[in-house]
């Protein structure tokens, strides 16, 4: 796999632990961050806005999404709705919010993120296809060009509902980390696949440094 694989009792401690180090550890004056959806990402932003409410300067902080379903943002399907909820509204602060929305297109997207550079951290899961962000196994978005850092994609086999805005892989490349986590038994084959090296989409994540968040459930082979 690429990447370190840290096994955990308490997957959304370690998460809120690593990206507190990571916002002390930053290079510039403000810290990225960019958001992921699902349950195991709402568990996740709860305890960072517990753990972070002090130890972190919301101010200094920058929120980006690494993905987005097109709906609008009150839907219960939206990661912005899911992020505001479980994290920024519990903060009550940061420098910038900055939502991926469908209606304007990827490229006003993109130019935020061209113009960002690198992104601090970039938190992912883990779908139990083997997919990341919005990146689906067999989906076009999966082959964007290389300068092509956030793009529209859908499942092609229809599991996984709505259209979606996504990073790309090359997006998430920029990513100075990316935290992975994953939790529960019905994550354990798609871990598998990663762990062997299969090609799945969150196999071929890149980034200055990846990291696997994962729970005993989930690693048992």
């Amino acid at each position: 796999m690429n990447g370190e694989l840290v096994v955990v009792e308490d997957v959304p401690g370690e998460f809120a632990e690593r990206v507190i180090e990571a916002f002390h550890s930053r290079p510039g004056d403000t810290f990225s961050l960019a958001l992921s959806g699902g349950e195991t990402a709402r568990l996740a932003y709860e305890r960072l806005a517990a753990d972070g409410a002090e130890q972190i300067d919301w101010w200094a902080v920058d929120v980006y999404w690494g993905d987005e379903r097109c709906v609008p943002q009150d839907d219960p399907d939206s990661n912005y709705r899911l992020a505001r909820e479980a994290l920024l509204e519990r903060v009550g602060a940061a420098n910038a919010v900055h939502p991926m929305r469908c209606e304007d297109g990827t490229d006003p997207y993109q130019l935020k993120i061209g113009e960002l550079g690198r992104i601090d951290v970039v938190h992912l899961g883990l779908g139990a296809d083997g997919h990341t962000a919005s990146l689906f196994p067999g989906s076009t978005a999966l082959d964007a060009d290389p300068g092509r850092l956030v793009a529209r994609n859908t499942d092609p086999t229809g599991a996984n509902p709505h259209e979606r805005m996504t990073l790309t892989l090359s997006g998430i490349a920029r990513a100075r980390q990316v935290i992975f986590t994953v939790c529960g038994a019905d994550k354990r084959d798609a871990l598998q696949k990663v762990l062997r090296g299969d090609d799945v989409p969150a196999t071929r994540v890149r980034a200055d440094r990846v990291v696997w968040l994962v729970d005993r459930e989930a690693a048992q082979p």
